[in-house]
C-alpha cells in the first residue's frame, strides 16, 4: 500500500462496542489503512504512551476516538480515574492531530447534557452544560479539552448505543437475556432518547472518513449529532425487543426513574437532533426500529 496517498485511520478503543464496530464494518473505505488500538495498545492517559505510538501520524491521517471510561455509575465512585480517560485522553490525541495536521474523530454522548434542556431534539449547537453525572461532567470536558486543542476536531455525540448480540453486553443483550429468564419485567419509561445500532454509527464515522480523504475541507471542526432516526423510552425499546424476538412485549411493565433509583442520575430527555449531520451532507441513519429488526435478526425468545 502506497502510504504518501493512502491514510492511515487509527481507531482507538477497538475492543469497545464502536470500535469492534468499525473494524467489522463493511463500509472501511478501500483506499485507507486501519489500525486498531486497544487499551492494551495505547494509554490515553499516558503522555509518552500516545505520543510514542502515533509517532508516525501525518497530514491526512486520521483518528477516531472511541476509547472511553463508560460505566456510568462507577464513575461516580471514580471521578480521577473517568475525567483522565474522557478528557485528558481526548485532548492528548488532540494535541498529536494538531501537531502534523491530522484529523480527530472524537465519540461523545447525550450525557454532556444536564437536566434543564428543551424538551426538543437537541442540535449541534446546544452547548452541553451541567451534567448531572461525573460521567457526563467528563465527557463534555473531553469535547471541550478536543475542539480547544485542534479546532479541526470532529466531535460526533451519540447516544443508547446497542449491538444486540454476544458477546456484547448492552441493554438490548441484556432485555434478551431476561426475556428468557422471568416472566415480566419492570422497565424505565420516563426516560427518553435516540437508541442507535453500533454497526450503523460506524457506517456514518466511516462516511466521515471518506469525505475528509476526497476534500478535507468539506466537513469543517465542531460537534455533530449521530443516532439512529427516532425516538423511545427505554421502556420502548425494551418491548420492542420482545416484540422482534416474537415475545409479548406486554410482559415488559413500565415504571419511573424514581422506581428504579441508580448511582447516576440518568438524563429524562436527551433525544438529539441530526440536522447537523444532514446538512454536512452526511447520509441520516435509520430509523432504529428497522435497525433493532436487523440486530435481532435470527433471534428467538427462550
Amino acid at each position: 500500500m502506497d502510504r504518501v496517498n493512502s491514510p492511515v485511520v487509527y481507531v482507538t478503543g477497538a475492543a469497545g462496542q464502536l470500535g469492534s464496530a468499525l473494524l467489522a464494518s463493511p463500509s472501511i473505505p478501500p483506499e485507507v489503512e486501519v489500525v486498531g488500538l486497544t487499551s492494551s495498545d495505547i494509554d490515553l492517559t499516558s503522555d509518552t504512551s500516545v505520543n510514542g505510538v502515533l509517532a508516525g501520524l501525518v497530514e491526512g491521517d486520521i483518528v477516531i476516538n472511541t476509547a472511553a471510561f463508560t460505566d456510568v455509575d462507577g464513575a461516580e465512585i471514580a471521578r480521577d480515574d473517568a475525567f483522565a480517560v474522557n478528557s485528558d485522553g481526548p485532548r492528548r490525541l488532540a494535541e498529536r492531530t494538531a501537531a502534523v495536521g491530522a484529523r480527530l474523530i472524537h465519540v461523545s454522548t447525550d450525557y454532556v447534557f444536564g437536566p434543564d434542556v428543551p424538551h426538543r431534539p437537541l442540535t449541534a449547537e446546544d452547548r452541553g452544560d451541567a451534567p448531572r453525572t461525573v460521567y457526563g461532567a467528563s465527557k463534555l470536558a473531553g469535547e471541550r479539552g478536543t475542539t480547544a486543542t485542534d479546532p479541526s476536531a470532529i466531535v460526533v455525540r451519540t447516544a443508547w448505543v446497542f449491538t444486540g448480540r454476544p458477546p456484547v453486553r448492552d441493554f438490548v443483550t441484556t432485555m434478551l437475556a431476561l426475556e428468557a429468564q422471568r416472566e415480566t419485567l419492570t422497565v424505565v419509561d420516563d426516560q427518553t432518547g435516540s437508541p442507535t445500532y453500533a454497526p450503523d454509527l460506524a457506517s456514518g464515522l466511516w462516511e466521515i472518513v471518506v469525505r475528509l480523504n476526497d476534500d478535507p475541507a468539506s466537513i469543517g471542526g465542531g460537534v455533530l449529532n449521530a443516532t439512529n432516526a427516532g425516538q423511545g423510552t427505554w421502556c420502548d425499546l425494551a418491548r420492542a425487543v420482545f416484540t422482534a424476538v416474537g415475545a409479548d412485549p406486554d410482559r415488559i411493565q413500565p415504571c419511573t426513574t424514581d422506581e428504579f433509583p441508580r448511582p447516576a442520575p440518568r438524563p429524562a430527555y436527551s433525544v438529539l437532533s441530526g440536522k447537523a449531520w444532514s446538512d454536512a451532507g452526511l447520509t441520516p441513519l435509520r430509523d432504529w426500529h428497522a435497525a433493532l429488526v436487523d440486530a435481532l435478526s435470527g433471534a428467538r425468545s427462550g
